[in-house]
């Protein structure tokens, strides 16, 4: 995994309403190489603002906020020009939040409390196109899903997966990117993007952490 996108530092945003958690972050991450904190909103709305002049490689988001929460601010990005990766950062366990932020587009979550090496693997795995939805990360979330209200379209079994493809799906729910599957499976990146491509078609689902969501709930991985 690597620690920085063309040469420079991951640029990460963080937004918070508490002052104490930004600068804890912060601090946090001040500590680790090839990681910059360039800037910090106080609120979803505030947030909104900033994201298409400063284009942050990596949002940090709070889902409980007073006025626009975590949610909103993801789903008014899905509507936007510019939608960075998005890792939910949360004191909380509500599993219908989270899931809530995965289905509107959030590329994973970790708890607030996370240590610096965990974050800062999600921070390079979310930034090389991976995510970090994965049994290791949210099995408490995923043994929940049963019988939640998860807002997929179709629940019907998808058109059929070839061997590949399933074995793509897989990897992409151990929050590989595309590189580095093409790595382990000794191909062209350009072909794992192809299959990619024809997973989220069979799936009826728009990106790669809402393909699996379903897929844990339909049982396929």
């Amino acid at each position: 995994m690597t620690e920085e996108i063309d040469g420079k530092a991951i640029q990460v945003m963080l937004i918070d309403d508490q002052n104490l958690v930004r600068q804890g972050v912060r601090s946090l991450l001040e500590l680790a190489e090839n990681i910059e904190v360039v800037a910090e909103a106080r609120d979803g709305a505030e947030g909104l603002k900033m994201i298409p002049d400063i284009r942050p490689d990596v949002v940090l988001l709070d889902m409980r906020m007073p006025g626009m929460s975590g949610l909103d601010v993801l789903r008014q990005l899905n509507d936007a020009d510019y939608f960075p990766p998005t890792i939910i950062l949360t004191t909380f366990d509500d599993d219908e939040l989270v899931l809530g932020g995965l289905k509107a587009g959030a590329k994973g979550y970790l708890l607030k409390d996370v240590s610096l090496e965990v974050l800062v693997s999600g921070i390079q795995a979310v930034a090389s196109g991976g995510s970090i939805v994965k049994p290791a990360v949210t099995e408490r979330l995923l043994k929940g899903l049963k019988g939640m209200e998860t807002g997929f379209s179709s629940l019907e079994q998808p058109d059929p997966l070839t061997t590949r493809e399933t074995e793509i799906l897989r990897l992409m729910a151990s929050g590989f990117s595309n590189k580095e599957i093409a790595n382990s499976l000794d191909v062209a990146e350009g072909t794992v993007k192809n299959h990619v491509s024809n997973i989220l078609s069979k799936m009826g689902v728009r990106d790669r952490t809402r393909a699996v969501l379903k897929a844990f709930e339909l049982g396929m991985i």
